[in-house]
Parts: structure tokens; C-alpha cells; sequence
């Protein structure tokens, strides 16, 4: 947990806390309550009441000598032994609304709207969506906005806590006394609200809230959109944004597009580690925004996907330990910042995908845990609530409330901030009970399984909304077991996600290329495997983050054999990736071939771009990412099998592998080969479907990457004579640790200007 003694001197005043009063002051019990700040509607005691022809005003003001209302030239009276001030007297010599002026004890001046003089805000409409869990937009009316009510300007603040004795606002504007502002209650619904009149944007803020059995904490905004930087965990007092947005044409595009058919190859970047100014402090967003289009676009890769920038207390979580939902972390701007930072993505044609955790949340007694003085997001049994992998608590997903603030976040990213997707975090720990637990940790179901049947119906429903309400946005689930139907629609009995990281295809290839290749003909199933269930799910090919930290090394450096052979496998590596069905995926410093694991202190190792075999890598991915957006047969089909053929999956003798790659059409055609060993081979002939030229579009051992040019000389034309069941074939000549990639051209197709080919040293 991350603390401060600035912190933790915000809130609870327990100096200042008046003692019970004393018997010669007769007292009622409202009063009494509100004096101990243990009541949990302010609003019977203060504000204006009337009675018939008579009017009563209290107001409570510690350290303040003397109190009146100057418009209605009235006096109040101190109750004695109290801060509570009175006056009585006729309903019309006081208006609805009024100002208080006031001394305090320094004969300071001061003059404000009383906030007790205000009615309820809340609607109660939406105070029951948000208890059936049916509020999309539950920060719309949570949290705290400025408004203006009956002419006067100031900040409604709203906060879910059912089980608390009492609720207070405190902040910057009351010194973070929790006695000065308590709200009240609305009904059953366990929502506190307050209008404190002449407040503005800027102001910090948390809520203090005093639980059933007495104990005070102060907890921070669940709903806040703009926080302190760490270690600092107050929130700003947001206005509503006014920022102008002008990626309508992205946006709209977005909408239309049939995203299933189209190139989606993803650069996975965490923002306080891709790179850092000159004195090793982190970028603001519009730095990141500039620095990153550029390097992206130059690198071809379609969308990027953000490590989790919601907000947090620990930088060594990278973000996966959330405290702000609803709030771009501050360490690197603002949320308008931010919302510059998507919009000229956006305008530079990539998209943005945020890395969501609704998975859990951490301990942090400043946050959501045990928030009032309940296990309220969380599950008070430790065998429901807790993630003993992590350290951190499970979200209640049967509560209506949980599973809305959830939602709403998700929305919330989506519709604010116009983010393109969310990648769902962890989604295999979310759907069993006994996840990463033994034998009496866990509570089975009604039905007497592991499934967690609120936490299905919560991403089912998540799902359906997120591509209901915002077309063309991504659903994409980090899951790593054999729950099916994953990337199916719901009304199919699926979970409703767009797409699904595909674990077993990434294991099984880092597995087959860390082997040394001598013994690989033996792993040859490794590399043939995950055709067999390459079309059950939407799948994403990843090489994340989580692949190159806790010792697993980077990915060069995971491949075997001397500096020629590790950066020779690792080509060979991502022209598989780039050509296997299923979008692309790639963590930052991946693209270069970044040496040592990934340090999210530091930042990437610039400096290897000097080195040709890591500018090499770097020019081999774009031209991947080049090939795999223009050529139609490598992205069309992605997740239909109609799309792919194996040429020969069968030569583990040799440990050479050959497929093809089709659109829907069946014109387009990518033919590609992979020779997983250090002998060149030549004369290695494969069946191809159609005649014509085949051009030699990708060779992962040009010149131009670091390789030795062992290639096919720019293509080569088929033959008619049958093979592998063809009744055309190719002779070609495969590089050691190589791949070649061919385009097929018709025999009467002139090659267009322009098109992708075999780079040189001089293009």
C-alpha cells in the first residue's frame, strides 16, 4: 500500500470530534448525533425548517465566533457548549435558498451558500437502474459534478456506501474536516448525496465514512476521473470536459467497418516505459501521442494497446492494480491530455485498446477495500474474495451494484474517451471458483461446480452492451484454459467477446523455438498442433508483456544457439506470426529485438537501433506488418478455416513447414515456408493450387534484415507438374532459419509498381 503522512492527515479529525454532551445542556438525539458526527441524515437538524408560520434555521460551524445572514439581516444564536448556531423566527423573513456569513476565532471573513438549505438532486430513477445493475452510465450521477441549482453554482458529490453510519465530504475547501459536510442517505438505496454550493474544478476531495461499529476511514472517490500523482490518492473536483473531438471520421469508420475481415496487428506498449525524456521522467500524453503515431505508423502496426493507465498507487503493479476506474493515471497528464492523446491517434489512423482489469483490485485501505467498513466490492468469505496469487480481493460480480460499476467503467472508456476496445484482463481467474486453489479453498456453485455462474453473466452481459451501444469496438479476453465459446455471441451460449488471446499457440511455439534445432524434428506436433483447434475461437496471436519478465528472458534472447542463429530464429519466428491465421500482436521492444527483459523502471534499449541486426528486425516487421495489410489472403480469413491449407505439415525429418493462405474469394493466394533448421536447402519443391509466377514478397534472410541473402532471386514461375496432390509445384530454395513468403501472381498479371518485394540495401 502506498501512504504519505500528507495522506493520511487528510480526513478523520478525531482531535476535533466533540465528547457526548454534557447533562446540563439538554439536547435532542438528532442533535446529539450530528455533534458526534454519527448521523445519517444531516438534513433533519441543519438547513431551514418550516412549521406552519414558523421557521427554524441551524447551521454548524466549528471555530466559527459568530454567525448571521446578511441578505435577511438575521443573527443566529449559539446553542450552548455547541458549534450549532440558531435562529427562529416568521418563513417569509428568509429565503429558500440563503448565505451564511461568518467570523472565525482569528476573525478571518467568510460568506457561502448553506448546503443544507438545498433539496435532494437524485433521481430516483436513476437510483433504481443502479440498483438493478441497469445504469449504464452510473458516473453520470456518482461522484462528483459541478451544477448549478436554483441560480447557484457548486458540486453535487455522490458515493454508494450502504452499510455506513455516517458519510462526509471532506476536502481541500473544509480543511479535510469530516464534521463540516456529512451528506445524506437516499432511502434503501445506500447512496449518499451532498450539494456543497461555491465549489469549483480543482478542488481535492475523499469521502469519510464512519461504519456500523464506529470506526472512521477516509476512502477515496470510486467514481473520480482525475487523481493526485502517487503517492498522493485525493481526487480533483472534474468539470465536464471540453475537449473537442475531430476523429469523427476514425469514429465513424469504426462503426462500418467489418473488423472480422480486416488487418488488426497490435504494438502492446506500457506508456512509462516505452520511452522517457532526457532526464529519465516520464512523457506527458501529447509527447507520447506525437512520438508514438509516428513510430507506429512507420512500423505498420494498426491499433495500439495500453498496459492499464487506469488509475494507480504502485508503479511495480503496471497498472494492474487499480484504484481509479474511472481516471486516466495522472503520472503521465490529465484526462484531457489523454483524450488529446487518443483523439490524434485516431486522426493518424491507429486505433486505441485499453488493457481493462475487472478481475480484482487491490488492498490499499485508501480504495475500494472494505469500503464501508463491509466487505462491499469484494466478498467477505476469503475463499470467494480473495486472489492469494496476487495479493489482491475478487469483485462481488452477484451484486447488481458491483457488476454496474463495472460496467460503467467499461462505458466510460469506450464513450468518453472514445477508446476502440477494451482486452479483458485475467478472464480465466474470473470464470472458476477454484481458480489457483486447492481443495477446500473454494465454495462450489448451486449446481455443485466451479463455475462462477455471476461472473459468466456479468461478461455475457458486459459484451452484449459494449457492441450494442458502441459499434465496431473490441472485446478481446486474456483466457487460458479450454472455456468454450469464448469469442462466440451470447445467444449462441457463448461468452460474447470478439476475440480471444490464443495462450496455447504462444506456449507451443516459444517452446518449439527456444529447442535447439537439432532435437526440433522430435517437437515437429508443437508447430502443427494449434491447427487443430485454430478456428474454435477468434484468436489473437500474442507475444505480450507477460513473455519477456520474471525471468523468462526476451524473446531473442530465448532463442537458441550463437548471435547469428538467435536473431536468424527470431525472423523466422514473426514471419510465422505474421502469416499464421489470426491477428498479430507485439509487445514494445519486441519489434527491434530489445536484448534484455523488459525493465518497467527503464526505458527500451534505444541505443540497439544502431546496430544493423536490431534495425534489421525492426525493417523485417514492418514489411511484415506491409504484406500482412495488403495481401487480402493473409487477414480475410483469419477465423475461418476456408482461408487456410497445409502445403506439407508432415516433413519433421527436415523441420520444414509450408501453408497457404486464402481470401474468400480463393484468387488471392500467399504461399509460405519455413525452414526451422541452420542447412540451406535447395531444390525444395511444394505443390502449389494455381500456375503463374510466385513472387518472393518476404525473405526472412535478405540483407536488408541481417540475413545473407540465401533467397530465391525475386520469385519463381510454377511448373506443371503435379505435387503433394497439386497439379502445379514450385522448386525453391529455403535460407537456414528462414522463411520465404510468395505471393502469387496470374500468368498474366504484370507485377504492379509499387508492390511489396524482397528488400535490398538500397530500398
Amino acid at each position: 500500500m502506498v501512504t504519505s503522512s500528507r495522506t493520511l492527515s487528510r480526513g478523520f479529525h478525531s482531535s476535533l470530534m466533540p465528547t457526548r454532551t454534557s447533562d446540563q445542556i439538554k439536547l435532542s438525539d438528532p442533535i446529539v448525533r450530528l455533534l458526534e458526527a454519527r448521523h445519517h441524515d444531516p438534513f433533519e437538524v441543519l438547513g431551514r425548517h418550516v412549521d406552519k408560520d414558523s421557521c427554524l434555521v441551524r447551521v454548524f460551524l466549528p471555530h466559527a465566533e459568530a454567525v448571521r445572514i446578511p441578505d435577511a439581516d438575521i443573527d443566529l444564536i449559539r446553542i450552548q457548549g455547541t458549534d450549532l448556531f440558531e435562529w427562529k423566527g416568521r418563513p417569509r423573513d428568509l429565503p429558500e435558498r440563503y448565505r451564511l456569513s461568518w467570523v472565525d476565532k482569528a476573525g478571518n471573513s467568510y460568506s457561502r451558500y448553506d448546503p443544507y438549505c438545498f433539496p435532494p438532486q437524485l433521481e430516483d430513477f436513476d437510483l433504481h437502474l443502479f440498483g438493478e445493475g441497469c445504469h449504464w452510465h452510473a458516473y453520470r450521477f456518482l461522484g462528483a459534478h459541478e451544477c448549478t441549482l436554483d441560480g447557484v453554482h457548486g458540486v453535487r458529490f455522490a458515493v454508494w456506501a450502504p452499510n455506513a453510519e455516517r458519510v462526509s465530504v471532506v476536502g481541500d475547501f473544509n480543511d479535510w474536516d469530516g464534521r463540516i459536510h456529512p451528506m445524506r442517505v437516499r432511502g434503501g438505496s445506500g447512496v449518499w448525496e451532498l450539494f456543497i454550493p461555491d465549489l469549483g474544478v480543482g478542488g481535492l476531495y475523499k469521502f469519510e465514512i464512519r461504519d456500523s461499529d464506529g470506526n472512521v476511514q477516509v476512502k477515496i472517490d470510486p467514481y473520480a476521473r482525475s487523481f493526485e500523482q502517487r503517492p498522493q490518492t485525493a481526487a480533483y473536483i472534474c468539470g465536464e470536459s471540453r475537449f473537442r473531438w475531430r476523429d469523427q471520421d476514425w469514429m465513424q469508420a469504426r462503426a462500418e467497418a467489418d473488423w472480422q475481415h480486416k488487418p488488426l496487428s497490435v504494438y502492446e506498449i506500457h506508456l512509462g516505459s516505452w520511452r522517457r525524456d532526457s532526464d529519465g521522467r516520464f512523457l506527458g500524453y501529447p509527447a507520447l501521442a506525437e512520438q508514438l503515431a509516428e513510430y507506429v505508423l512507420e512500423l505498420g502496426f494498426t491499433h495500439i494497446e495500453l498496459l492499464p493507465i487506469t488509475e494507480h498507487p504502485l508503479d511495480d503493479s503496471w497498472g494492474y492494480q487499480a484504484t481509479g476506474y474511472f481516471a486516466p493515471t495522472s503520472r503521465f497528464g490529465s484526462p484531457e491530455d489523454f483524450r488529446f492523446f487518443v483523439d490524434h491517434l485516431h486522426r493518424k489512423g491507429i486505433g486505441v485498446i485499453l488493457d481493462w482489469v475487472p478481475a480484482h483490485f487491490p488492498r490499499d485501505t485508501f480504495a475500494l477495500a472494505c469500503y464501508d467498513g463491509s466487505a462491499l466490492y469484494e466478498h467477505a468469505d476469503p475463499r470467494l474474495g480473495e486472489h492469494k496469487d496476487w495479493g489482491t480481493l475478487i469483485f462481488n460480480f452477484g451484486r447488481n451494484e458491483v457488476q454496474n460499476f463495472l460496467l460503467s467503467s467499461a462505458l466510460y472508456w469506450l464513450d468518453e474517451l472514445h477508446l476502440d476496445g477494451l482486452r479483458v484482463d485475467a478472464v480465466a481467474s474470473m470464470l472458476y471458483l477454484d481458480y489457483s486453489r486447492n481443495d477446500g479453498e473454494w465454495i462450489p456453485n448451486k449446481y455443485g461446480g466451479n463455475e462462477n455462474l455471476e461472473a459468466v453473466e456479468f461478461l455475457r452481459r458486459l459484451n452484449v452492451v459494449t457492441h450494442e451501444r458502441y459499434p465496431g469496438s473490441l472485446m478481446i479476453a486474456e483466457e487460458s484454459t479450454a472455456w468454450p465459446a469464448v469469442s462466440r455471441p451470447t445467444y449462441l451460449g457463448g461468452l460474447g467477446f470478439s476475440m480471444k488471446w490464443n495462450m496455447g499457440w504462444m506456449h507451443d511455439i516459444l517452446s518449439y523455438m527456444s529447442k535447439d534445432p537439432v532435437y526440433r524434428h522430435f517437437h515437429h506436433d508443437l508447430l502443427t498442433f494449434g491447427l487443430i483447434y485454430a478456428y474454435s475461437e477468434n484468436f489473437v496471436l500474442p507475444f505480450s508483456h507477460d513473455e519477456v519478465v520474471h525471468g523468462k528472458r526476451s524473446i531473442l534472447d530465448r532463442m537458441p544457439g550463437d548471435p547469428w542463429q538467435k536473431f536468424a530464429s527470431l525472423r523466422l519466428l514473426y514471419s510465422l506470426m505474421f502469416t499464421y491465421p489470426g491477428k498479430k500482436l507485439l509487445f514494445m521492444g519486441c519489434e527491434f529485438g530489445q536484448g534484455a527483459e523488459w525493465d518497467f523502471a527503464g526505458e527500451l534499449d534505444w541505443y540497439l537501433m544502431d546496430r544493423s541486426q536490431h534495425r534489421g528486425i525492426g525493417r523485417l516487421v514492418t514489411d511484415l506488418n506491409r504484406l500482412y495489410r495488403s495481401q487480402t489472403a493473409l487477414h480475410d480469413l483469419d477465423f475461418a478455416g476456408e482461408g487456410f491449407e497445409w502445403i506439407d505439415c508432415h516433413d519433421s525429418s527436415q523441420s520444414v513447414l509450408s501453408y497457404i493462405r486464402k481470401d474468400r474469394s480463393g484468387k488471392e493466394i500467399v504461399a509460405a515456408v519455413f525452414n526451422f533448421t541452420p542447412i540451406p536447402r535447395t531444390g525444395y519443391r511444394i505443390g502449389v493450387p494455381l500456375p503463374g509466377f510466385y513472387r518472393e514478397a518476404v525473405n526472412s534472410d535478405a540483407r536488408a534484415y541481417g540475413g545473407n541473402d540465401f533467397g530465391n532471386q525475386g520469385g519463381i514461375a510454377s511448373e506443371p507438374q503435379s505435387w503433394m496432390g497439386r497439379p502445379h509445384s514450385i522448386s525453391i530454395v529455403l535460407p537456414p532459419l528462414g522463411a520465404v513468403v510468395l505471393v502469387h501472381e496470374p500468368p498474366h498479371q504484370v507485377q504492379a509498381e509499387g508492390d511489396t518485394a524482397l528488400p535490398t540495401e538500397d530500398n
